[in-house]
């Protein structure tokens, strides 16, 4: 037997995302938390044939659209990748919204010039996604989309964790997902495309380490636990932006991006540093040279911990659109285990 799953790929500064389209059964639950538990159980093998190679790599994110669970959503999201299913990811909402505003998908109103809004439940909480269009004629596109993420805030500051001999201080932050953020320079690892194997060696240790023996619970969702990457930071190097980062999956995968809820936990943890740059958006590149730019909305309280609610803003191009065909006798079907 063979089935046929068909996508739309992205990429949002050079970090790919894979939304599928159909050919894998749609998720059923009364929340995107309990969508993403029936995906565990039901097409995991999907996700592995899928963001593994041959069809994908370790870095590769994909996207499920699922039936909204909420009032005002235009639909939900269940997010996959080489780890298993992260509970937001704002690089994907991006790209999400730009496929579905120039391919036409059901979930996006016909739109005209100006700015159009969606709507997605995640396991995170809801987020809006604020599409800037152009219509010339037939032709649609998107400018850039900003997402309004859920509130972010400062789990724990100066954390204690051992590496090897050496002992760092990270702050661990939520921004849709738990992040340690630490100073490259401080781990001995410069913030260079040429060390990127050493800062997934060095991330994945991070994220291993703590959630062995500080594995944050967010206060409101027990169901959203334990650290998910490392996101090293370091001078910028475009002058428009204020830091430069990398992001370390608790996998070892990277993110290209500048990665969106990595961006809303950075600020949180400058805004409660009183380094949130006042009334300028905060400029974040990633080691790509791509850029996303935070906006503060508002401060708001989350349980006992002061959160900081922030829009995301970046640019995702379409790359492709693709049949990938699951063969029962292809002994690869799922996927490379490495």
């Amino acid at each position: 037997m063979i089935r046929v799953i068909r996508t739309i790929d992205a990429h949002v500064g050079g970090q790919p995302l894979r939304l599928v389209l159909d050919g894998v059964p749609r998720p059923h639950g009364k929340s995107p938390a309990h969508q993403r538990d029936w995906c565990v159980k039901h097409v995991d093998a999907y996700r592995r044939a899928l963001v593994n190679a041959p069809r994908g790599h370790a870095d590769m994110t994909a996207a499920l659209i699922t039936d909204p669970t909420s009032l005002q959503a235009n639909s939900g999201l269940v997010f996959m990748d080489a780890g298993g299913y992260p509970t937001m990811s704002g690089h994907a909402v991006i790209a999400v919204t730009t496929i579905a505003f120039e391919r036409r998908l059901a979930l996006a109103h016909p739109p005209g010039n100006g700015e159009e809004r969606l709507v997605f439940d995640t396991p995170a909480g809801s987020v809006q996604a604020r599409a800037r269009l152009e219509v010339h004629g037939d032709v649609r596109s998107v400018d850039s989309v900003a997402v309004t993420n859920v509130p972010a805030f400062v789990h724990a500051a100066a954390v204690p964790v051992m590496v090897g001999r050496r002992d760092l201080r990270v702050d661990v932050a939520f921004g849709g997902a738990f992040y340690a953020i630490v100073d490259s320079e401080a781990t001995g690892v410069p913030l260079d495309a040429t060390r990127v194997p050493d800062l997934r060696r060095l991330g994945a240790e991070i994220s291993a380490s703590l959630n062995a023996t500080q594995r944050p619970v967010h206060p409101a969702d027990a169901a959203i636990s334990g650290v998910a990457g490392v996101i090293f930071t370091g001078p910028a190097s475009d002058p428009e932006a204020h830091l430069r980062n990398v992001t370390v999956r608790s996998s070892g995968s990277i993110d290209r991006s500048p990665g969106g809820t990595g961006t809303s936990a950075v600020m949180a943890v400058l805004d409660a540093m009183g380094l949130l740059p006042d009334g300028q958006p905060f400029v974040h590149e990633s080691l790509s040279g791509a850029l996303f730019r935070g906006r503060p909305l508002h401060r708001t309280i989350v349980a006992d911990y002061q959160a900081l609610v922030t829009e995301i803003e970046g640019s995702a191009w379409i790359t492709g659109e693709h049949a990938f065909f699951l063969d029962d006798d292809d002994p690869f079907r799922e996927g490379g285990a490495f």
